[in-house]
């Protein structure tokens, strides 16, 4: 990334003739930032041999409490995020990723917290050939999420302002293919915004339609399934299949909390079993040993109208053969259908640091 300025310019050229219809209200933002990369792990060390430095640009849809999630979240932002990473460290190559994002505000709108889900492309992933040291990325497509916890202050001078923080970037790619030790970056920030109608913008609307969103326990089951493979390099991809069942009990308009039961068959730890009983033969494995894992887990949603961010901590009851760690978490995106009775989820499974399996799942809420 050479002429940063450049790209800056031309991305606030294509917006800023953006016509604003129908309560629309839009803003850009340009940030660079300058980090370093996290040793979350020791596999990675190596690596680490300089301060990674990149561009982000962000496309905001602004709101202002017409609507009741708008109020109940003090008028955030959403839009799109565009992240350009160079990791300063040839093995680990670049990173070109778009998000999802949401801007959320605290004390007089002086604070912001993003918040940003997407794809990211690596332009140097592992290759046996060309690049086995590269164990970060075993894929060109990662899963990347990233935070930004900035002091704003908009408008300075017609439209412009000023922003600066601090971020914290994640690649992974979900053991979707090995290796997948993962990258976190922890950096410094700071940019420019620009408001479109900076002098035509509404005043904000905080008042709460005080209506009772507390609902009677539901019964919640889902499917979720994927491909995975084990850390081990040349295993291979397997279908895994996660049965769920769950109670979820709304307690307001944002919260709900869940407690229940995951059923785990991951073809791709029968594979690794049987792996480690030939390879390994210290281990005193038959390779027969029973890969199928039963937890319970305990989990809270956060709604923002018809969508939600799901967390869950969980504990394998059932453990026959010891992969990884007892606990268990899981993190994603949900959405709600027909008159919220349907959903799909998207989310990913860990043990800590590790990651597992990126879920694709599809429920039903009784």
């Amino acid at each position: 990334m050479k002429q940063p300025l450049l790209i800056i310019i031309v991305f606030l050229f294509c917006f800023s003739s953006y016509s604003q219809q129908d309560n629309n209200y839009f803003s850009l933002e340009a940030d660079y930032f300058y980090g370093n990369i996290y040793q979350h792990n020791q596999d990675i060390s190596r690596l680490i041999t300089g301060h990674p430095t990149g561009l982000i640009l962000g496309f905001n849809k602004k709101s202002f409490g017409f609507k009741e999630w708008e109020r109940q979240y003090n008028s955030p932002d959403w839009g799109f995020s565009f992240i350009y990473q160079d990791m300063k460290e040839p093995i680990l190559g670049e990173n070109y990723a778009l998000y999802g994002h949401f801007n959320f505000y605290f004390i007089k709108r002086h604070l912001m917290l993003t918040v940003g889900t997407g794809l990211a492309y690596n332009t140097n992933p592992y290759n046996s050939e060309n690049n086995f040291e590269g164990n970060a990325y075993g894929s060109s497509i990662l899963s990347s999420t990233f935070f930004r916890f900035n002091y704003i202050k908009n408008n300075i001078w017609k439209g412009v302002g000023f922003h600066a923080g601090i971020m914290f970037v994640h690649y992974s790619n979900g053991n979707y293919k090995a290796p997948n030790t993962s990258t976190n970056t922890i950096a410094l920030n700071a940019g420019l915004s620009y408001q479109l109608d900076y002098q035509d913008l509404p005043e904000y609307n905080t008042n709460r339609d005080g209506l009772d969103y507390s609902e009677r326990i539901k019964y919640n089951f889902v499917f979720r399934s994927g491909l995975n493979e084990s850390d081990v390099i040349g295993l291979g991809k397997h279908p895994f299949y996660t049965i769920s069942a769950f109670a979820g009990k709304r307690l307001n308009y944002k919260s709900t909390l869940q407690v229940g039961t995951d059923v785990f068959i991951s073809y791709f730890l029968k594979d690794y079993i049987q792996y480690r009983s030939i390879v390994y033969p210290e281990d005193n494995l038959t390779g027969d040993e029973d890969y199928k894992r039963v937890g319970v887990f305990i989990g809270h949603e956060l709604r923002f109208h018809k969508l939600a961010i799901v967390t869950q901590m969980g504990y394998y009851v059932y453990w026959p053969y010891e992969y990884e760690t007892r606990f268990y978490h899981r993190i994603g995106v949900k959405r709600y259908f027909y008159q919220d009775k349907i959903f799909a989820a998207v989310t990913i499974k860990s043990h800590y640091a590790q990651a597992e399996a990126f879920e694709f799942g599809i429920g039903i809420r009784l």
